[in-house]
Order: C-alpha cells, then sequence, then structure tokens
C-alpha cells in the first residue's frame, strides 16, 4: 500500500513502535529536541505549514496542548528517525495548503447517486397519516420529553413533519403509502435508555385499530404501509442482539415497508425493501458548537465511547464483538490516537479538529458518531462487518468514509496511515458537500434535501407498487397469532 509521501531524507517510523522514552506514556506525543542535520522539509513546503516542523511544535500546543507536552528525554533514537508528530506534519502539509485556500472547493457527488441524494420528492408521492389516539405518540411523548433528545427520536420527527408535509393528503383513497406513526422507543428507564418490551404489543394494537377502522390495511396486509422502527434492532424490538434475533421481525410487519437506523446485510432484522435511516442527532446543538471552517484538524485518530460494557456484558467479548476492547487494548498507548472513555465538554469540536472519527460498533452496528462525523467533516471510519448505511443509494459512503473489518483493528494504525493524502483531501471535498450534511441531519424546521425528503425519496423509488401487494378478496398471508406469546398480550 502508498504511504503518505513524507519529505526526502525522512525514514518512516511505524507509529505502533515505542521509543523507549515515551513507552507507557499517556501523554499522546512528546515534545521534540531540535534536530542536528538540515530540515528536511524544503522551504515550500514550510511555507504551506501554519507552524515550523522543524524547530518547534508551537501551532499544535496552541491547538491542543497535550500533543506538544515537552518531555527533557523525549529525543529521537536511532539517528534521524521521525516521531508521530512529524507524520502529523506530512499529513498537514497537504490538508493545511488546501485548507487554507479562500473559498476552499467541495466536490459534488458523480453520477446517478449524486441526482438521487438531490431528488425533490414532493409531487411523487401522496401519503395518508392515520390519525390514532394519542396514548400512542402525543401522551408518551408528554410523559417524557426525554424522547425529544435521544438517538431513537426519528420516529417522532418523522410524524411531525409529515402532518404539515406538501405530500401528505386527507383522501386514502389518491394515498400511496400509509403511515402509522407509534412512538415504540419512548418509554424510557431513569437513565434514558429505552425499554423496547413493551413496544411489540403497542405496534401490534395500533395495527389491529388501523385494520378494524379503516378497510386500507386489509387491501394489501400492509405492503403499501410504512413503520419507522428505528430501535438498535429494528422491528426485532431487542437491544441485545443474539434475543432480537431470536425474536425476529414483528410478523404483522412482515408485508410493511420498516424505515429503521438498523442496518446489516444477511440479518434477520434487516428485511428486503426496508430503508436505512440515520439516527437522530440534534442539529441545533452541533450547530452551536460548530468551529471556523478553516481551523486545522490537528488530531489524527479521535474516539470517545464505551470499550467495556461492564454492567451488560461482565465477561467481555460480546459488547461490540470485541472490537472495541481491541482498540482499547492496541491503540491506548498510541500517539496517534486520541481515545478514551471520557467525554469532554469540547466533544463537538475536537471531533472537528479530527482527520479520522471511528465509528465502531457497538451493542447494535450504527451510532450517532456517524451522523457526527459527517456533519462535522471528520472521515468516519466503519468497524462494523456487514454494515448497511443510511440511504446507500444516495450517499456514496466508499467515497468519503473508510471500512476497517473487525478482525484488523489490530492494524488499524497501518491501514490509516497508509492512505495517500490526496485520497484524504477528495473524502474531505465530498464531505464538505452541504448536500451530504443535510441528508444526514432531521432538523426543525425540515429543510429540502434533509433526511426526511430522503425517506420521502426512497418511498417514492418504490412506486408504483406491483400488483402482487393488493390481495384477492378473502385472501390471508399474516398469522395474527404468530410470534412470542408475550406478544399477544393486550396493550
Amino acid at each position: 500500500m502508498a504511504r503518505f509521501l513524507l519529505p526526502a531524507g525522512i525514514e518512516w517510523l511505524n507509529p505502533t513502535k515505542q521509543i523507549t522514552s515515551i513507552a507507557r506514556s499517556r501523554s499522546p506525543i512528546p515534545g521534540l529536541r531540535a534536530p542536528t542535520t538540515p530540515c528536511p522539509f524544503p522551504p515550500s513546503a514550510q511555507r504551506n505549514l501554519p507552524f515550523s516542523p522543524c524547530k518547534d511544535c508551537s501551532f499544535l500546543r496552541s491547538r491542543r496542548p497535550s500533543l506538544c507536552k515537552r518531555r527533557s528525554e523525549g529525543v529521537m533514537a536511532g539517528g534521524f528517525r521521525v516521531l508521530p508528530l512529524l507524520i502529523l506534519c506530512s499529513l498537514f502539509q497537504g490538508i493545511l495548503g488546501e485548507e487554507h485556500q479562500p473559498n476552499r472547493p467541495t466536490e459534488r457527488i458523480s453520477g446517478s447517486a449524486g441526482d438521487v441524494l438531490e431528488d425533490d420528492p414532493v409531487g411523487r408521492l401522496k401519503v395518508f397519516v392515520y390519525e390514532l389516539p394519542s396514548k400512542y405518540n402525543k401522551k408518551i411523548l408528554q410523559k417524557d420529553p426525554r424522547c425529544l433528545n435521544h438517538m431513537f427520536a426519528a420516529e417522532i420527527y418523522m410524524h411531525r413533519f409529515l402532518l404539515s408535509s406538501a405530500v401528505r393528503t386527507s383522501n386514502p383513497e389518491e394515498a400511496d403509502w400509509f403511515y402509522t406513526p407509534v412512538y415504540t422507543t419512548c418509554d424510557l428507564t431513569p437513565n434514558g435508555l429505552p425499554l423496547p418490551f413493551k413496544s411489540p404489543r403497542m405496534m401490534r394494537s395500533a395495527i389491529e385499530l388501523i385494520s378494524t377502522t379503516w378497510p386500507y390495511w386489509n387491501r394489501t396486509e400492509g405492503a403499501d404501509h410504512f413503520f419507522i422502527t428505528p430501535h438498535d434492532f429494528g422491528a426485532c424490538f431487542h437491544y441485545q442482539e443474539e434475543k432480537a434475533i431470536e425474536r425476529g421481525i414483528l410478523h404483522l410487519l412482515k408485508r410493511a415497508t420498516l424505515v429503521q437506523t438498523f442496518g446489516q446485510r444477511n440479518h434477520v432484522c434487516l428485511k428486503d425493501g426496508s430503508i436505512v435511516i440515520p439516527p437522530y442527532a440534534p442539529p441545533q446543538k452541533m450547530q452551536a458548537h460548530l468551529i471556523p471552517p478553516d481551523t486545522p484538524r490537528s488530531i489524527f485518530v479521535y474516539f470517545r465511547g464505551l470499550f467495556y460494557d461492564v454492567g451488560n456484558d461482565p465477561e467481555g467479548g460480546y459488547y461490540a464483538r470485541g472490537a472495541r476492547a481491541s482498540v482499547w487494548e492496541n491503540f491506548k498507548n498510541n500517539p496517534l490516537f486520541d481515545i478514551s472513555t471520557e467525554h469532554p465538554t469540547t466533544y463537538y469540536e475536537d471531533m472537528q479538529r479530527a482527520v479520522f472519527c471511528l465509528c465502531p460498533l457497538g451493542w447494535a452496528p450504527w451510532s450517532p458518531r456517524l451522523v457526527e462525523a459527517v456533519v462535522f467533516g471528520c472521515i468516519p471510519v466503519v468497524i462494523a462487518d456487514d454494515i448497511v448505511l443510511p440511504f446507500a443509494d444516495a450517499i456514496p459512503w466508499e467515497e468519503i468514509g473508510v471500512f476497517v473489518a473487525e478482525e484488523d483493528v489490530p492494524k488499524l494504525d497501518t491501514i490509516l496511515t497508509s492512505i495517500p493524502i490526496e485520497v484524504i483531501l477528495r473524502k474531505q471535498r465530498l464531505l464538505a458537500n452541504p448536500s451530504m450534511k443535510q441528508a444526514m441531519l432531521f432538523p426543525q424546521p425540515a429543510q429540502s434535501r434533509d433526511a426526511f425528503h430522503q425517506i420521502l425519496n426512497g418511498l417514492a423509488r418504490k412506486l408504483p407498487h406491483e400488483e402482487s401487494v393488493y390481495l384477492k378478496s378473502g385472501q390471508k398471508i399474516l398469522n395474527w397469532t404468530a410470534g412470542p406469546k408475550g406478544d399477544l398480550k393486550p396493550w
């Protein structure tokens, strides 16, 4: 693989190899003693850097003091070799040279993906919104307003959006799609975590109601209906994968189109035709933490979050299939990796100063980090085998992200430092495209090309419905008594 092109005369230092003086040190990068050999950075390269790579690291110290903490013994051993700071210098030589250009260009997504991303769904479909008793939605939210801010809140905001959307119709006879507003993730623990255990009964109750009150469900047994199911494993309604697989998708939803955050190929909790969407991340909160766009990215790899879930996985190895634990064990002392369980108040600002942001699986393959990385222009490093990412027919994930197999986590440093600078720059230009960021957000009020509109685009592309979705008189496909006995209890 091609590595970063270092200036002539600099020898590559494997960032995993620890210099004796910094072994077992948690300080990301020690200071550098001025080299006795001539500076290997040519004058033209030094002019592109906002600091002197051969004299000091005052620039980096001003941005992130821990990177430049001086150590009296932090010498370069074995002749003039390169510590990770100079690796970063080489990277910044290319990145900063472009970032400091006035009117820094973005890059439009090429081909059909760009056209799909910018589609306008208005005029291409009509949606009928069932009016359900408030116990299925509004009263649940009134009981616990925290639901408005958690990562599953798309089900609430999609309901609000559709009520005032131009695609809504009050005439069900002309509707292409039918929407049932049920807030299945709004039963929260004191810690703010959703309890999915009542969700199947709640969903079943809502379907029983619409099937006995209106004739439209029975025409197709839900094949022209869509439901928002943003839980960890979608309509399997459990946060632990083994139990979610055991449960499977709620049987009454087998023919419906599911709009869900969970996406993994060849998984029982993702059925054909589902629309995978981003989790909710608060747009206003992220907007409030934006920093100047020309701020240099002085962090190479960034991650904040759990590596172990002792409470739910006391023996380890099950949570995140061991991938997060592997990140910590392999890179906790690597100076290129800024990783921790601590969640600082500068979390959003730090992501905007990072080149790569790790997006590993947790209990589920997805998390809001993916949204945050895209919005803040930090290249997402996706560690989740077989993941299906949001709006994959519209967003060129392979072009903007880096995908690392779970078994390859121990080689993560080599993988990332082997990416050519020109590839990194192109990914950053694509991430800077406003359409890319907009597609990941559920803003209030809605805006063109946002996640709401991408969902509608996905529904519009499924039209017209095939004749086979409409049942013959007296025909029944769904088994209303299928599933765990607990799901059959009244809600």
